[in-house]
């Protein structure tokens, strides 16, 4: 084979030398300079050097540096790896402990966190007032031997009722109120208020009391509630949903509460209400107004429902209808009602008329003694442009269920529990 050059490798035969001197003349020097030993260039620099052994040195050089380099940017990359990932499991951190005082918060406000129950809150607001010269030191201990029998028999003291608005109602009714064609009323009804013991989170409990005070005066449901003679107080209503998810109503609910509430500042809504309902074999219906159907965030099918449930089989031509209807239990985010009545308008407009366990039984007396002008009926009142929560819930009483019947929807709440007006 013909000589290769060593500087372009190219086959160069007997004119190497030539070629070389052609080619490459600029790395060997000018002719006669004694020049004439083989050159190597760096590949990396392009230095030239005039021994392979000086050539693999400068080489070797080069690659100690780059390897140096590399390491370098090895380390680098490390460091920034190092100092995301605990950047990373800080935020981590972070975010657990937000969701933690979070959650703390929620059950707090549910009175899910374990804070005690009735009994622990009415003794300490009592000492609170004590504390504050409130109350006499005689009048605590005598109210808490009140407390402690009615929690001891299950049946609430009274304390909190009112008794008879529904019949000054009927009464006012009949003789004033000029701008009403036509109200009609539910069958009696006590109200209930908040007291020291489950104020900020008793309203379900209170709601359900006023609802159970009018079925009990009804002979339809005195079969199925003859268990349950008087009204029962807050933690025996407490125990009696906790028997009503042991029999099987409601599991989904049941779990969210861990199955207890007895004891706690648990609030209550329209599920366990239908839940206690039912297993009392009441028949009863739950109505999800689950989004506005009126201007403003109004909800006036609402309103038409409770006319409807009302003036079925009460269509008479008086002015005034006290039905036997029991009044409806109505629950929105935070806080719950009972819907005693409705009145409708000359004008065609509608008018809730609504027991709060907010209102004191102070106020709820005035109403025992109505003026002319009906103005204490402003505790009662709500028109539709009042009533602007995101979704409302009823629950509605229609009867008395079979054993069957009650197994069935005992069977069915596992299921569904609700039904929705579109």
């Amino acid at each position: 084979a013909p000589p290769e050059c060593p500087f372009c490798g190219e086959a160069a035969g007997r004119e190497l030398e030539e070629h070389v001197r052609e080619r490459h003349g600029h790395l060997l020097g000018p002719p006669g300079t004694g020049n004439d030993e083989q050159l190597y260039e760096c590949p990396m620099c392009s230095l030239t050097c005039t021994n392979i052994q000086i050539l693999e040195e400068h080489v070797d050089l080069h690659l100690e540096e780059h390897s140096f380099s590399e390491g370098g940017n090895v380390r680098d990359l490390e460091l920034a790896q190092q100092l995301q990932t605990e950047e990373d499991k800080w935020q981590r951190s972070e975010e657990e402990k937000r969701e933690r005082e979070e959650f703390k918060k929620l059950q707090k406000q549910y009175g899910l966190d374990n804070s005690g129950g009735y009994k622990q809150q009415f003794l300490k607001n009592m000492e609170r007032e004590v504390d504050r010269g409130r109350m006499q030191p005689f009048e605590y201990h005598k109210r808490k031997a009140d407390m402690m029998e009615s929690l001891a028999f299950g049946i609430d003291d009274g304390e909190t009722k009112t008794s008879g608005v529904i019949e000054a109602l009927c009464k006012y009714y009949q003789n004033e109120s000029k701008d009403v064609k036509r109200v009609w009323l539910s069958a009696g009804v006590d109200h209930f208020h908040s007291s020291l013991g489950d104020k900020g989170w008793g309203c379900g409990y209170r709601n359900f009391q006023m609802l159970l005070s009018s079925l009990l005066q009804n002979s339809l449901y005195r079969d199925c509630l003859r268990d349950t003679t008087l009204i029962p107080s807050i933690p025996k209503i407490q125990s009696m949903i906790e028997d009503a998810w042991r029999e099987g109503f409601d599991p989904h609910g049941a779990s969210h509460f861990n199955n207890r509430l007895h004891g706690s500042k648990a609030w209550i809504g329209a599920c366990e209400i239908y839940s206690l309902l039912t297993s009392l074999r009441i028949k009863c219906q739950i109505i999800d107004f689950h989004k506005p159907t009126g201007a403003m965030g109004t909800h006036p099918r609402l309103f038409e429902w409770v006319l409807h449930y009302y003036s079925t089989d009460n269509e008479g031509g008086t002015k005034v209808m006290c039905t036997s209807k029991p009044p409806i239990y109505l629950q929105h985010q935070g806080h719950s009602r009972t819907v005693v009545g409705i009145e409708e308008k000359k004008n065609k407009s509608l008018c809730l008329l609504l027991f709060d366990p907010g209102c004191s039984s102070q106020e709820m007396q005035k109403l025992l003694k109505q003026n002319s002008d009906g103005t204490n009926l402003k505790l009662l009142r709500k028109f539709v442009g009042s009533l602007k929560e995101k979704q409302y819930q009823i629950v509605a009483v229609d009867g008395v269920l079979s054993l069957e019947e009650k197994a069935a929807r005992c069977h069915a709440s596992q299921v569904l529990t609700s039904e929705k007006i579109p």
